[in-house]
């Protein structure tokens, strides 16, 4: 049974759902930035599609997104009159709702349109809570291979549990179940570097918006000691406030 299915609607609105139009279309913006997937369902849940988010226009109360490559779904997408959308952007479900879609064009190709959501839901475990770290003070990971060659990659994400990098250089011997060791990183301003061993969990390529192939690496964190654990828990509270406060600011 999923999270989601073992909670009361009560809940998962409580605890999960983010609300107001500026966070809402922030955090669109983002998933259209990052050319996440999304399944939508449709017809009273009997159909399905992928789509990915193109644009979000606040100023119209709209975001934008993919059609299907097939005239036949879209008509009968356009047919309804509510949408699910749902994905894992960044191994984090995240699913909302919108009423009917129009067809629309951008960047001289057809797409869909439709209203905001009212809310997203946004579901992961506490202690896997995991963000996006700034562009503008990324951090900086080192760890070495078992044959003592440096890995240095800059972070895109991170958890209590892991870390996730980015790559426009596959390191050789960087693969799936690779051990690192005498892994370290230093949070900003903070005096002490975190000290710890690293296994690469995944390593998905990908093609950045400006077609620049890449790759994101994920690492689980091991012997991590719970005192780290816990500096690295109020570095992601901290940008997170820093965040909600920038968005309650526009």
């Amino acid at each position: 049974m999923s999270q989601l299915a073992q909670l009361s609607e009560a809940e998962i609105e409580e605890r999960f759902h983010i609300t107001g139009s500026r966070p809402v279309a922030f955090l669109l913006a983002g998933y259209v930035r990052t050319s996440d997937q999304f399944s939508v369902s449709f017809g009273d849940g009997e159909e399905m599609m992928l789509t990915t988010l193109l644009a979000v226009q606040p100023e119209r109360n709209l975001f934008v997104f993919d059609c299907s490559g097939s005239d036949d779904i879209n008509r009968r997408f356009q047919q309804g009159n509510r949408h699910v959308f749902a994905g894992r952007p960044g191994g984090i479900h995240v699913q909302f709702a919108t009423g009917r879609a129009a067809e629309t064009i951008l960047g001289g190709g057809k797409a869909f349109s439709a209203a905001l959501p009212d809310h997203i839901v946004r579901l992961q475990r506490r202690d896997a809570f995991r963000i996006e770290t700034p562009i503008g003070r990324p951090l900086q990971f080192f760890g070495r291979l078992l044959d003592g060659r440096l890995v240095n990659l800059q972070a895109h994400d991170i958890s209590v549990a892991g870390m996730g990098m980015t790559a426009t250089n596959l390191p050789e011997g960087l693969v799936v179940g690779a051990r690192l060791e005498g892994c370290h990183f230093a949070l900003p301003d903070d005096a002490h570097e975190l000290f710890f061993s690293a296994t690469v969990c995944h390593v998905t390529p990908m093609v950045g918006r400006t077609g620049l192939q890449q790759w994101r690496i994920g690492l689980h964190f091991e012997n991590m000691p719970a005192v780290e654990e816990n500096r690295i828990q109020r570095y992601i509270a901290r940008i997170e406030r820093e965040r909600h406060e920038l968005l309650a600011s526009r």
